[in-house]
């Protein structure tokens, strides 16, 4: 492992600010990393907890939560698989594919990331000034040939190097940059050499069937580069330009890691929209409506991460769903990332999902009603969305009724 800074400095872009202050310190500690509120910040008349109950507003040092080694709305804003491909490239080069992330500390990753990181931190060496690591651009043709060489573990040029990193600190395991287009702040995902399927395709489908059917998603378009489908996907966290919301994952609001994500449940989820959300009931039937959308769409990979909610220092807040993909399998049975009912339940199977309705404070008239309203849109919509996606006959039986709509999803309902 390369040697890994002493120490990282916390800045928080503060409900409705337009510029960052210097929250606190994180410093290893006996194989953890802790943080430490600046007495500058702890002062002031407008602080935030980072998030509670993990960061209280008080002085001296603070170990993450038990079985952490990191406080996880810290790690919220860490980059993932994908990121850290993108920095050992840019540090360690390609030495022949021989690189490990794990050569890399997690100090080392938060500081060598882009600083337009998903929520309202950033992290810098120093407290005395805020230098944004985000001055690299290039077109959109440019940054998907790079990210294939990433994949292909081959060295970018500087300039290509520098545009690449800005989007460093996106979170998720396939390629993808950070984009400000006419002042909309974007995400833009990228085909993987590895992609068996157009997933950029099945992502777009997937996003606007929900649209359609009512959830609250992130906006997305597909736009052509160098030949190739990218998705776009509105940022849900730059209310304005010069803004940052803060917000957590649903692993770190279940004070969970990547290694516990397993454990992760809707019915735990669920627990803590009663007790700390905002407009808990109109949360928890978003939330609802969700797992059956994912259910009769296919989209199996709706684990912690792939679930947020916006963070004001008191109260949480659903975001908008992201990250909603219909994922085709070979056969009928599936499970979801996380347990569906109290008792571990976790098949995707609607009939299921409405046996644990009460988990979501929903009668089983009101949970049918919106499996019934999904169903309905999905097979009246599914002909427009996929004209609109560009995808082709193949494409579509390779959907329908196999990821889709599958009839297992469907069983004894």
């Amino acid at each position: 492992m390369t040697s890994e800074p002493g120490e990282a400095y916390v800045w928080l872009w503060l409900p409705g600010a337009t510029e960052p202050v210097v929250a606190g310190r994180l410093a290893p500690a006996g194989g953890a990393i802790d943080f430490n509120y600046g007495r500058s910040y702890l002062a002031r008349a407008d602080a935030i907890p980072l998030y509670l109950p993990e960061l209280p507003l008080e002085p001296g040092r603070i170990p993450p939560p038990p079985g952490l080694s990191i406080a996880g709305c810290i790690d919220d804003g860490a980059p993932d698989a994908w990121g850290q491909r993108v920095i050992v490239n840019h540090i360690l080069g390609n030495r022949d594919g021989d690189t490990d992330p794990a050569e890399l500390g997690r100090l080392t990753y938060l500081l060598a990331s882009g600083s337009n990181r998903v929520g309202a931190l950033d992290f810098q060496a120093a407290a005395h000034e805020y230098v944004a690591r985000d001055t690299g651009t290039a077109p959109l043709e440019e940054l998907l040939q790079a990210a294939e060489r990433v994949e292909e573990g081959v060295p970018l040029d500087p300039e290509l190097d520098r545009a690449l990193m800005h989007g460093s600190s996106a979170g998720g395991a396939r390629p993808k940059v950070l984009l400000e287009d006419g002042g909309r702040s974007l995400i833009a995902k990228f085909p993987s050499t590895t992609d068996r399927y157009p997933l950029v395709k099945y992502e777009f489908v997937a996003m606007e069937l929900a649209r359609r059917a009512g959830l609250d998603v992130a906006p997305v378009e597909i736009v052509e580069a160098g030949g190739r489908n990218v998705l776009l996907v509105s940022r849900f966290d730059r209310p304005a330009p010069g803004r940052r919301r803060a917000l957590v994952s649903a692993l770190t609001m279940l004070g969970l890691d990547e290694m516990m994500g397993r454990y992760a449940s809707y019915a735990d989820l669920a627990e803590i929209v009663r007790a700390r959300f905002t407009d808990a009931p109109e949360t928890l039937r978003e939330l609802f409506a969700r797992i059956v959308f994912n259910v009769l769409v296919g989209n199996t990979d709706d684990h912690a991460r792939n679930h947020a909610a916006f963070w004001d220092g008191r109260d949480l807040t659903l975001t908008p769903a992201f990250d909603v993909c219909a994922i085709p399998r070979g056969g009928g049975e599936a499970s979801q990332a996380m347990a569906i009912g109290p008792e571990g339940f976790r098949s995707s199977e609607v009939a299921g999902c409405v046996a644990v309705a009460s988990t979501y404070q929903l009668s089983e008239p009101e949970a049918r009603e919106i499996v019934d309203r999904q169903i309905e849109v999905i097979e009246a919509e599914w002909d427009d969305v996929c004209d609109l996606a560009g995808m082709g006959e193949v494409d579509r039986r390779t959907l329908w009724r196999r990821a889709v709509l599958n009839p297992a999803a469907l069983v004894g309902y």
